[in-house]
């Protein structure tokens, strides 16, 4: 009998173990878009802290490609053991319905640690263009055809374009030209071929504040610190407009609870700090630091609302 209660308290006594030795290795950190965008960046910060934290290096491993797929299937089929972290966006979860038979299940195969930051979008016209506000380009896109830029088909820039065609009731007056990148649609937008965009902030808020571009509203819940003329969309009148690109730590699903635990301990901790918190709002975000339960709930209902514009406007993936 004591035999048996001393194998029942094994795995009870095992879970704490787990904890106090991890990481027992190098813990690589996937990044599924290139070196120097701000999701790699959000990961450069945050892992050089954990790193300074755990005593065990973490890498920084960037495996872009295929609509940011590629890294995330790479991450959610290795091992569950702690020692693999992702990073992803709200490209991820427009993934789940714009491509049905992605290689992996973002909300079965991957558990959320915790969403890090956010950004807004900004909706800008060339500085010449003769449009000053939201109304007035709401105005013209009923009166005629305008062109739209963004970063490729189902981009949160796309998806902007949907929520303001929308919002503006101007129908199939908007035609949306996707970009192979935000960079080559912005300068597109400069050049003057294209009619507005909106763009994710970091990609067009040097061309605004060099006055090659107007703002005319940003998609944010508050006025962007950087810009703090710029009104919010729900001021302008456009609530539906309302949305932020973000970036949250995932972890392969399976990994212990101990372990995935005293990563979201450590992960908030680093994060909340005053110093690392001021590295992640001067590299353009608003730090959000959410827990594991609250970054859960988001995700699911990013994937919702996301999924519901794609079917409804008819995204496909670009060719």
């Amino acid at each position: 009998m004591v035999t048996r209660r001393l194998a029942l308290s094994l795995p009870f006594l095992a879970a704490p173990a787990l904890a106090q030795s991890f990481p027992e290795r190098t813990v690589r950190y996937i990044v599924p878009f290139p070196p120097a965008g701000l999701t790699d960046m959000m990961a450069r910060i945050i892992g050089n802290r954990l790193a300074e934290v755990w005593g065990k290096p973490v890498v920084i491993e960037n495996r872009p490609g295929g609509n940011a797929m590629i890294g995330a299937d790479a991450a959610a089929k290795s091992p569950p053991d702690g020692h693999t972290l992702l990073a992803i966006t709200m490209t991820h979860t427009v993934n789940v319905t714009l491509f049905p038979n992605a290689p992996y299940d973002l909300l079965r195969d991957l558990t959320p640690i915790s969403v890090l930051g956010s950004l807004p979008l900004l909706v800008v016209v060339n500085a010449n263009s003769p449009v000053r506000s939201v109304d007035e380009l709401a105005a013209l896109a009923r009166s005629r055809t305008l062109n739209a830029g963004s970063s490729g088909n189902g981009s949160p820039p796309h998806l902007g374009i949907e929520l303001f065609r929308i919002a503006s009731r101007a129908g199939a007056n908007i035609t949306h030209v996707p970009y192979r990148g935000g960079a080559p649609s912005v300068t597109d937008l400069v050049a003057g071929n294209l009619d507005f965009m909106v763009s994710n902030l970091p990609e067009c808020i040097g061309q605004v504040q060099a006055g090659r571009l107007r703002a005319l509203a940003t998609t944010g819940e508050t006025r962007h610190r950087l810009l703090p003329d710029v009104p919010t969309v729900r001021e302008v009148g456009m609530p539906s407009l309302t949305m932020t690109n973000w970036t949250a730590m995932l972890v392969p699903s399976g990994t212990p609870e101990p372990i995935r635990r005293q990563i979201e301990e450590a992960t908030l901790r680093v994060a909340r700090e005053p110093a690392t918190a001021q590295r992640i709002i001067d590299a353009g975000f608003d730090l959000e630091a959410r827990d594991s339960a609250a970054s859960a709930a988001f995700i699911r209902a990013e994937v919702q609302r996301w999924g519901q514009l794609v079917r409804e406007a008819g995204i496909r993936p670009d060719a």
